[in-house]
């Protein structure tokens, strides 16, 4: 599992990358294997759905098993089938880039993060970037 030690470092170099890219406000969500909030970071004036947002991008990774640019292409190949998951996990499921899967060095999914405040792809990198600063190895689903 992912420690609070780790998911913090995620919500702060994701958070830096942003301000380095002069990005609007962010919110940051990780989240263990099993679901639960471990770290979270909202900028000050972020979006009011940016939490759930952020939150659904990771929750959605955890519970496909893939990162949600993954389920981004799934949703455009079919779209009746991401409709029906989507509905089944209530709110728990974006499937745009910016939910990226946490792995630990030998390829066990250890938490997910969230990312959400701007266009997709700069959500990701964020959430990259975040990852990359703990040793810890980032899915995408791509």
């Amino acid at each position: 599992m992912i420690g609070y030690q780790q998911a913090a470092a995620i919500v702060t170099g994701a958070l830096a990358h942003a301000r380095s890219q002069d990005l609007p406000p962010m919110t940051v969500a990780v989240l263990d294997a099993g679901g639960h909030l471990v770290a979270f970071g909202r900028e000050d004036h972020s979006s009011l759905l940016r939490e759930r947002i952020a939150r659904g991008k990771a929750h959605g990774a955890l519970n496909m098993g893939m990162g949600s640019r993954g389920l981004a292409a799934r949703a455009a190949s079919h779209p009746e089938f991401m409709n029906a998951v989507t509905a089944l996990a209530e709110g728990n499921l974006v499937p745009v880039a910016g939910g990226v899967l946490v792995r630990d060095p030998d390829g066990v999914i250890v938490g997910a993060v969230g990312v959400s405040g701007h266009l997709p792809d700069h959500d990701e990198e964020c959430a990259l970037r975040g990852i990359a600063a703990t040793g810890l190895r980032a899915d995408t689903g791509a």
